[in-house]
């Protein structure tokens, strides 16, 4: 996780800014986020369901190799100015990031629902040392440098070769823990397990869609939003480029500094509570970036998207696992990646669009609409969905 925390910080600050320089179409600033996000989506239903039939681990690994490859593709096309190997170095580096949030179905695996919350929030809590390691590593590399696309080849460079430690991390993992959420599900050598339900039936079960449509909306808005960050700082607030990584940095030390703190407290609270809670702070964090411009105030607001994204995600994947057994969780984790890739992508896209032709302000107003409107759905159901429902055997 802290790995694929460094590394995403990089594709946060520089997708938009390394598609505009290669392919020097400033109109599309975009469409390089939204191409990372689309192949991040296709990738997680086929790695969720390959997860569920032979381990996290070959699955997990299989994903830092693919980041390997896309960063050194992204690399060269900095450096000889390809647009093909630009796009094609984004798909792969994206298809890994799918694969890698996928970490977290194995932190569901190793505890039991009363403690699935803060047993998620210890793995992801990794992250953090990311949050430390992708300007440490990043910033350096930007400092002193003009603006163009062959200062992008090093850094590119240097996120490949992380991904590479990222793989002999994995290698090392025993046993494989889907095997451990088998045992807490009293699957014994030799027992006949159940067959995993359709997927259409695992989403009708109480609880599923509320927790969907919050991991929807949330982890939409928040890609969308710390993708084009990059671009709204350096090009419409004229700041440095290298000022970028203190403000990613403090994202994504939002999205999992406090992790340990809200796992604990989605545990006791409930569900329901912290999926509103996490939308609520998302939605101040957005409609805040109307006012601000700085460097410090706009890293504090991108730190709050991060909370909020933080108590939002946690609580909709310990739902989504409380409603799954071992062999359905992979597969729903990855439909819902899917869902959600794409409408990240999609705002991406259209909030490219937006700045670009309307400013800051559309991309603000547009983020806080989509992040606020499921509460509307959210909060008659609070009281009915609080109660933990008892994990499918």
């Amino acid at each position: 996780m802290a790995v694929y925390s460094a590394v995403l910080q990089l594709v946060a600050a520089m997708s938009s800014l390394t598609f505009v320089l290669v392919t020097g179409i400033e109109g599309l600033l975009g469409l390089g986020p939204a191409i990372f996000l689309t192949a991040a989506a296709l990738a997680a239903v086929p790695a969720g369901r390959a997860m569920d039939r032979i381990g996290r681990r070959p699955v997990v690994g299989g994903g830092f190799l693919m980041a390997a490859a896309g960063c050194g593709l992204t690399a060269l096309a900095t450096g000889v100015g390809s647009t093909p190997l630009v796009i094609l170095g984004f798909a792969l580096t994206g298809a890994a990031s799918g694969i890698a949030l996928l970490i977290r179905t194995a932190a569901g695996d190793m505890y039991p629902p009363e403690r699935r919350a803060r047993g998620i929030s210890y793995v992801l809590f990794g992250a953090v040392f990311g949050a430390i390691l992708g300007p440490a590593v990043f910033g350096p590399l930007f400092s002193g440098r003009d603006l163009e696309a062959g200062a992008l080849t090093v850094p590119w460079l240097a996120a490949g070769g992380i991904s590479v430690v990222a793989l002999g991390l994995v290698g090392l993992v025993r046993p494989d823990p889907k095997r451990i959420a088998e045992l807490i599900a009293g699957d014994e050598p030799g027992r006949p397990q159940l067959p995993a339900a359709p997927l259409r039936e695992i989403i009708r079960r109480p609880g599923v869609r509320p927790a969907m449509l919050t991991a929807l909306a949330s982890f939409g808005v928040m890609v969308s939003v710390m993708n084009l960050s990059g671009y709204v700082v350096v090009e419409h607030h004229h700041h440095t480029q290298d000022s970028v990584f203190p403000i990613i940095g403090a994202h994504v030390f939002g999205m999992y500094a406090l992790v340990l703190v809200v796992g604990t407290l989605i545990d006791r609270i409930g569900r329901p509570p912290a999926l509103v809670t996490g939308l609520a702070v998302m939605a101040a964090s957005t409609i805040g970036m109307l006012w601000v411009d700085s460097v410090v105030a706009t890293a504090i607001l991108l730190f709050g998207l991060g909370v909020g994204w933080n108590v939002s995600f946690v609580a909709a994947t310990a739902q989504m696992a409380d409603r799954t057994s071992p062999t359905e969780r992979g597969a729903l984790l990855g439909f819902n990646d899917l869902l959600s890739g794409l409408l990240g992508a999609g705002l991406a896209l259209l909030g490219g669009y937006a700045l670009d032709a309307l400013g800051v302000a559309a991309l603000a107003i547009g983020a806080t609409v989509i992040v606020a409107a499921p509460i509307l759905w959210l909060l008659p159901s609070w009281r009915r969905l609080s109660p933990p429902a008892p994990t499918p055997r």
